[in-house]
């Protein structure tokens, strides 16, 4: 279970240090092994152990070509999408054009979401955190109770 941000820098490399209490977690579930990805709607990368990205990656390629946004959907989606390992200090690399289509030079956020990670440029989740309109939810997340 990944929840939670965390501020991380980028290392001159294009690295990001995973921060130390997922590491285990991560090694546990994927040994290491992950998929990096730009999100298929917002402005951020999405990082997932491998099996569940190949789970979202199959469910979506079973899709039919014939809608053009499906089509734009794979390939932004599976398209970009890139293998990576953690190291054994816990770095991942970013590929640099993974970087350029979310504009990460420094500093990123890393957002927990469950089952996979979100990456943000800083300054991207600021404007990303001060969004939310609660009327704009579905009903059913409307009747949730925080």
């Amino acid at each position: 279970m990944f929840t939670g941000s965390t501020s991380l820098n980028l290392d001159a490399k294009g690295r990001l240090t995973m921060p130390t209490r997922y590491r285990a977690s991560l090694i546990e579930a994927c040994g290491g092994q992950l998929v990096l990805t730009r999100h298929p709607f917002d402005e951020c990368l999405a990082l997932y152990p491998r099996d569940e990205f190949m789970d979202t990656a199959r469910k979506l390629s079973a899709q039919r070509d014939s809608n053009a946004q499906v089509r734009q959907l794979k390939r932004r989606f599976l398209g970009q999408a890139v293998e990576i390992e953690m190291d054994s200090n816990g770095r991942l690399l970013v590929p640099p054009e993974l970087r350029t289509a979310i504009g990460l030079e420094k500093q990123a956020m890393l957002i927990g979401q469950m089952h996979r990670f979100e990456i943000w440029t800083a300054e991207s989740w600021s404007e990303e955190d001060s969004t939310l309109d609660p009327e704009a939810l579905p009903d059913s997340v409307q009747e949730l109770s925080f």
